[in-house]
């Protein structure tokens, strides 16, 4: 069963918006505005961008940048960290292979 949706009153730029959340999510989705609210800040105080279209537009814009950026580097780790797993597997499965075979029992030669 999903958990109910309670609505949650976010301030981003200084606006109120209303959404359903789920209590699960809310923690998360308050760093998300949060986190916003910071890049929206950065546009908008770099003065570079004027008016709240264009400095959300860039703030958006940026958010995606550094997301493809991570998600970038995060794939490259993961292929990389599969290839080294495959590698050990198969090191291993070598190993287990050679203690597996019989070996030849020696006998013991000796007088009695």
């Amino acid at each position: 069963m999903t958990p109910p949706v309670k609505p949650l009153t976010l301030t981003i730029m200084d606006k109120d918006y209303l959404v359903g959340c789920a209590e699960d999510e809310r923690e998360a989705l308050l760093a998300s505005v949060e986190f916003l609210n910071g890049k929206l800040r950065e546009q908008r105080e770099s003065g570079k961008v004027i008016g709240s279209e264009r400095v959300a537009v860039m703030a958006a814009l940026n958010i995606a940048h550094e997301y493809l950026g991570y998600r970038g580097t995060h794939e490259t780790l993961n292929t990389s960290l599969g290839d080294d797993l495959n590698r050990l597997h198969q090191k291993i499965d070598a190993a287990l292979a050679r203690t597996a075979t019989p070996t030849t029992p020696r006998t013991a030669t000796g007088s009695n």
